[in-house]
């Protein structure tokens, strides 16, 4: 079995568990925060990976570790895989707070920026791998959802009908997918030509909009991604 399989249980478990008790409690014994971290609650460092706000981050988080994780553990083995997962969630807990992004009473949960490392190191490694879930190419949806992220971090405003969502930590996702571009460097030789068939993908993604908007007389926001 998969040790794929066993986070996304794990996820699923521990946040079916976390939504029946005390908000307070789960806040403060396994939300990871600054001033849990300063308590000595290192352990919300593990909790936070497998907790989600609702259903939605829960389903929308499951379905990418599914597809990525998978591909990923597939070609690098489970001891590596979890190594990756585990180094992208926790750096992307860790720094937010250490450089004054978030304060220390903010609380971070879910397994998106541990994902995102996955994601980078896919794009980098096998970015031509299908996913018949997205129906699109692997690298494909790794590109389209990093830039969305640095769009949104970069201007709020910029992608109108798909709008910023203060409760959503951007910028860990962003840190989480940069902590990937290392490993998928370190592990695939031709990570150069695998970036260029990523940006590659994301160019044609774009005229094939471009082409629809101007045959249909639509006009799209830059929020396509």
């Amino acid at each position: 079995m998969r040790v794929n399989y066993l986070l996304i249980l794990g996820c699923v478990g521990m946040s079916l568990w976390a939504w029946q008790q005390d908000p307070k409690l789960i806040d403060d014994y396994f939300v990871v925060s600054g001033n849990n971290l300063l308590q000595g609650r290192v352990w919300t460092l593990v909790t936070a990976l497998f907790l989600h706000a609702s259903p939605t981050h829960l389903l929308g988080n499951m379905l990418f570790l599914f597809v990525f994780g998978n591909t990923l553990e597939k070609m690098i083995g489970r001891d590596y895989f979890l190594a990756v997962f585990f180094i992208g969630g926790f750096t992307a807990f860790l720094l937010p707070p250490a450089l004054g992004l978030y304060t220390l009473d903010t609380g971070m949960l879910g397994a998106s920026a541990a994902i995102f490392t996955l994601t980078a190191c896919v794009m980098l490694m096998n970015p031509l791998k299908f996913s018949f879930l997205f129906m699109a190419p692997q690298g494909l949806v790794a590109m389209l959802y990093f830039l969305y992220n640095v769009a949104l971090v970069y201007d709020p405003t910029l992608i109108p009908g798909l709008g910023y969502d203060p409760s959503i930590a951007y910028v860990a996702h962003i840190i989480g997918f940069t902590v990937g571009v290392p490993f998928g460097i370190a592990w695939s030789k031709s990570w150069p030509r695998n970036l260029l068939i990523s940006l590659g993908l994301f160019a044609i993604y774009l005229a094939i909009l471009a082409i629809l908007a101007t045959f249909f007389g639509l006009r799209l926001p830059f929020g396509v991604l």
